[in-house]
């Protein structure tokens, strides 16, 4: 099977293509200004080129829902809808922190959990075991000292562009706190891989991103 991936939520735009399981060509670019609508379509040239396969060749289109940022997601969903319609294949989603989470499978963590920045205090997060389960619900968490306290023995990884803040609060003696890694489409791989084989596809008509927070138009 030959998958597009498309990575939106965060700061990273990233877009990636696989043929059964292996990565053929991944382009993307972290962008403080959030240049999403103007490099998506771009990227997805470029890394079809690199591919060297054509769209019609694609069995899936794989994005991001989020959690993350507004404009990222409905930039990525929109173009994920776009792609399905008009070559009328399925769709497959996965969060944002499922995505940060494969970063650190099979790293010898009792627990992996993921942050992206939600602005001040708060982050967008979930708690993952080792192999990748979700065992928590995801929420937008404001942290303080005491968050994830019920954790404090677990060997744990923190992981997203929310550790920054969350690393100089926590006090978690046997946390490692990440820096510097974003949803990619690279990370997609093999959990898309999974969901087309058990035909976990969306609605491609009635599927939107996971905001989590009400959304609110600023200036």
């Amino acid at each position: 099977m030959t998958i597009l991936y498309l990575e939106t939520s965060t700061k990273n735009c990233s877009v990636a293509f696989s043929k059964d399981g292996q990565l053929l060509s991944l382009c993307e670019e972290y962008d403080d200004k959030y240049g999403h609508s103007e490099k998506l379509h771009q990227f997805v040239e470029w890394a079809l080129e690199g591919a060297e396969i054509e769209m019609k060749d694609l069995n899936a289109v794989c994005v991001s829902k989020g959690p993350g940022s507004f404009t990222g997601l409905r930039i990525g969903v929109s173009a994920a809808k776009g792609f399905c319609y008009g070559l009328n294949i399925p769709l497959l989603s996965l969060t944002s922190l499922e995505i940060l989470t494969q970063t650190q499978i099979g790293k010898n963590y009792d627990l992996i959990i993921p942050m992206i920045d939600a602005r001040r205090m708060e982050v967008y997060t979930a708690v993952f075991d080792g192999n990748g389960k979700q065992i928590s619900d995801t929420e937008a968490k404001i942290l303080d000292e005491n968050s994830f306290s019920e954790f404090k023995d677990k060997k744990i990884a923190f992981v997203g562009d929310g550790v920054e803040k969350s690393k100089t609060i926590l006090q978690l003696p046997n946390a490692d706190f990440i820096e510097g890694v974003h949803p990619s489409a690279k990370n997609m791989i093999g959990p898309a891989e999974i969901k087309f084989k058990k035909g976990e596809f969306e609605d491609v008509a009635y599927f939107e991103p996971f905001y989590l927070k009400e959304f609110r138009a600023g200036k």
